[in-house]
């Protein structure tokens, strides 16, 4: 490969090692066909990897090695020109059914592809296996092992790790289904590092992942602040007669309101989704996962919101005031009428720390109707609550491995404790807190443009990288 080429590797294998699993990851491609049948793979076909419209790299999935025996045999029996083996093995076999497999797997070798093999780590090294690894080093490509272990069982790791010592430049545990942003980076930091003649173009690989990730981020930034500003500047209301103030209609209101608030973050999320490329497979999230309650439920509340004491310093903070406020022209209305009110918005917004979720105001009419609207009132957690279910699914999506297809029963919901120490950790530092609130109070007054935006933007592209980093 010349170093202004398109970087190619070839994942190569025994069947049903996970290869399909390690292309799909390394490309965020789930097209990718991925099966725990062996033998699904039987064709080689290209995954090309674009930045821009622009293909940066392409990883090449093959089918499993058939007739690992026969075809050292014949390598070992080769004697021209140790540059064209390849290429002539597969021109020799390329009428011949009994070795379709070795042909496609070694044609991306043949054009000059690097080399990535794939093992299971979690079972014992082969014959077949060792056959494997001595064809792929007498073709002197630069060549990569990956351990993709399917099990918890380590006691034949030493083994496969002793044989790898022999036969690739490096070795890495690479496992398809849980590998995180920062892991793809270092397997393809560890390509270049084997790649010689290659490394200028995967040096600029690598910038154009990193580019392309700090650029996502920066669009997540943006979703998450246009999801809070939409639903602080979110309004339901209707116009009504009756006297008294008609108490099923306030809740009804209310009940619209939250329906309506539930749908933005919805959509919010699917934005997140779609752009870390998870586009075919539905990504149900976690039974007892947090971010699948619904927004306003009591648990909701209790697990991401802020204690009292934190929403008051919260405001404080940010040089605001806690909690709600009704603003009623009574048009003739008795105070019976707000009391009335203030209990039917209180049954399902009264967050259970004492804030008000809603706020409602009672404007006169010349004829003797008022209107009631419902909207997200002066206080601090809605806001924060949004914020921090943002984070947490955004923590989830770019952790959902592409080669992965099923949905974990366990292993990715958190705990209230778990929850409440990653918000901890993530947002409730006492600068970024003063951060949210004056970007709260700003995106209630419609001034985002602000410092306040830029503040709250830089914050958040903090926290979004230290997430991909941690896993």
């Amino acid at each position: 490969m010349k170093s202004h080429d398109v970087p190619e590797f070839a994942v190569l294998g025994h069947p049903n090692e996970g290869k399909s699993a390690v292309v799909s990851t390394l490309t965020e491609d789930d097209s990718v066909k991925v099966s725990p049948i062996p033998g699904e793979t039987t064709e080689a076909r290209v995954f090309p990897v674009r930045v821009d419209s622009r293909e940066i790299i392409r990883f090449t999935d093959t089918p499993g090695f058939q007739r690992p025996g026969d075809t050292l045999d014949w390598i070992r029996a080769y004697t021209g020109p140790q540059e064209r083996m390849v290429q002539v093995f597969c021109e020799s076999h390329a009428k011949d059914q009994d070795f379709r497999s070795e042909c496609e797997l070694l044609g991306p070798v043949a054009r000059g592809a690097g080399i990535i093999f794939v093992a299971d780590g979690s079972r014992p090294v082969r014959s077949n296996d060792l056959k494997e690894m001595e064809i792929l080093r007498l073709t002197g490509r630069p060549r990569m092992a990956v351990i993709n272990c399917k099990t918890d069982q380590e006691e034949y790791l030493p083994a496969w790790k002793n044989e790898f010592s022999k036969n690739f430049n490096a070795v890495r545990f690479f496992n398809a289904h849980s590998a995180t942003y920062g892991e793809r980076l270092r397997l393809l930091e560890s390509l270049k590092a084997i790649h010689q003649e290659g490394q200028a173009a995967l040096e600029k690989v690598i910038q154009a992942f990193r580019q392309d990730w700090d650029r996502r981020n920066e669009i997540v930034t943006a979703i998450i602040c246009d999801l809070i500003r939409q639903c602080l500047g979110h309004k339901v209301k209707g116009r009504f007669q009756e006297k008294p103030l008609d108490q099923a209609a306030a809740v009804e209101l209310e009940q619209r309101f939250q329906t309506e608030i539930a749908e933005l973050e919805k959509k919010a999320h699917a934005k997140i989704r779609r752009l870390f490329k998870h586009n075919i497979f539905k990504l149900d999230l976690p039974e007892g996962s947090i971010v699948k309650e619904p927004l306003f439920s009591r648990r909701t509340f209790q697990v991401l919101g802020l204690r009292p004491a934190q929403l008051a310093a919260a405001a404080a903070a940010g040089g605001g005031l806690l909690g709600l406020k009704l603003d009623l022209a009574t048009a003739g209305l008795a105070m019976g009428a707000f009391t009335v009110l203030g209990s039917a918005l209180g049954a399902g917004s009264v967050l259970l720390f004492g804030e008000k979720a809603a706020k409602a105001k009672l404007i006169g009419r010349p004829l003797g109707g008022y209107e009631i609207r419902v909207g997200a009132g002066s206080g601090m957690g809605l806001p924060f609550i949004l914020l921090h279910r943002a984070l947490l699914y955004y923590s989830y999506i770019i952790n959902w491995s592409h080669g992965r297809r099923d949905v974990p029963a366990e292993g990715f919901s958190l705990s209230e404790e778990q929850a409440a120490e990653a918000k901890t950790a993530w947002i409730w530092s006492g600068h970024r807190k003063t951060i949210c609130v004056k970007f709260f109070k700003a995106a209630r007054s419609g001034r985002i443009s602000g410092q306040a935006g830029k503040e709250m933007s830089r914050m958040l592209q903090e926290v979004l990288l230290q997430l991909s980093q941690t896993g």
